[in-house]
């Protein structure tokens, strides 16, 4: 077992039983090829969660300030996250995002690029768009996660039907209208999935 499937195990077998993660529509996630994993970011427990309910390793973008810290500078990158700069402008960081994509690897990222502990989705950054449309033929799975991270109370990690990229990457659509699609795609997860709206 290497060191991602290990630490995978630990996560989860640490966070499981503190908040009681449900998974919805793991059966959606794509076996194999390209995934760009959007999900809404309500929490700094976030990445861990998605990461270890994901079926597949994901590759985490992550702020390039936890690169600087000692011990999480060993362990970001055995983890497959690798940095990028506040705002996804960092060439570098996309030209790694669109590598992975290309490659058949899942990349994650919360295209509202910082927290939102409203529990009200924000506006997404264009770059989620930009990698859905640079990223060969990978699809797009939105994700949502749905609190709040309260001790012994549910969160619950909802996976959507992936969106596929080809009609937006034939037509040229802009990676503004894109990163819409995707937003409106949490959104509707969101809606249909949170407690507070059922009746």
């Amino acid at each position: 077992m290497d060191f991602y499937h290990f630490a995978r195990s630990v996560v989860y077998a640490a966070l499981k039983p503190l908040y009681r993660i449900q998974i919805i529509g793991q059966e959606n996630f794509p076996k194999e090829g390209g995934v760009l994993l959007c999900s809404n970011h309500i929490d700094e427990l976030d990445p861990p969660v998605v990461g270890v309910t994901a079926p597949r390793p994901v590759n985490f973008m992550a702020k390039e300030e936890l690169f600087k810290l000692p011990i999480l500078k060993g362990i970001l990158p055995k983890v497959h996250a690798f940095p990028v700069k506040r705002g996804l402008s960092d060439r570098q960081a996309l030209r790694t995002a669109i590598s992975l994509l290309k490659e058949g690897q899942v990349v994650g990222l919360f295209p509202e690029g910082t927290r939102n502990r409203t529990g009200q989705l924000g506006k997404g950054f264009s770059g989620a768009g930009f990698f859905a449309l640079r990223g060969g033929d990978a699809v797009v799975m939105p994700c949502a996660v749905i609190g709040p991270y309260k001790m012994f109370r549910k969160v619950t990690v909802v996976y959507g039907q992936p969106i596929d990229m080809t009609p937006y990457r034939e037509n040229k659509a802009k990676p503004e209208e894109v990163t819409e699609v995707i937003m409106a795609s949490i959104q509707k997860l969101l809606d249909e999935y949170h407690p507070d709206n059922k009746k």
